[in-house]
């Protein structure tokens, strides 16, 4: 079993995908939250959603004084060998009820929608 100290962290999800799930889930997250919930600065945090807005995996919409994010779920994935799988097919395995919500919003099922995923937030009390 590996030492919980070992310095050499990894994880099966890039800082990029959990960016796209934390939006997913909460578009109205800050980007504090966002980098606190993946584990980074909040800098860093700030330039993986840059990344993601500017490949168009992510729109940000400006609201007041706030960002509210909406995934964009018909893209593939970066990856060559995995051009034909779209970013909903993933959103559906990690966070299957933000998807199961958007499409029920479209009336469409979960992996047949193509819209952006804006899924209202439900504020957990603290």
């Amino acid at each position: 079993m590996a030492d919980e100290r070992d310095d050499h962290a990894w994880s099966f999800v890039t800082s990029h995908g959990l960016a796209l799930l934390v939006i997913a889930h909460d578009p109205y997250a800050r980007m504090r939250d966002i980098a606190e919930r993946i584990g980074l600065t909040e800098r860093t945090a700030q330039r993986v959603v840059t990344d993601l807005t500017n490949a168009g995996y992510v729109t940000r919409e400006r609201v007041h004084r706030r960002n509210v994010y909406t995934v964009t779920t018909g893209l593939p994935f970066r990856l060559p060998a995995e051009l034909e799988e779209r970013i909903v097919e993933l959103l559906a395995v990690l966070a299957p009820a933000t998807v199961a919500a958007a499409a029920a919003r479209t009336e469409l099922s979960p992996l047949e929608t193509t819209e952006p995923i804006q899924v209202p937030v439900v504020k957990k009390p603290r």
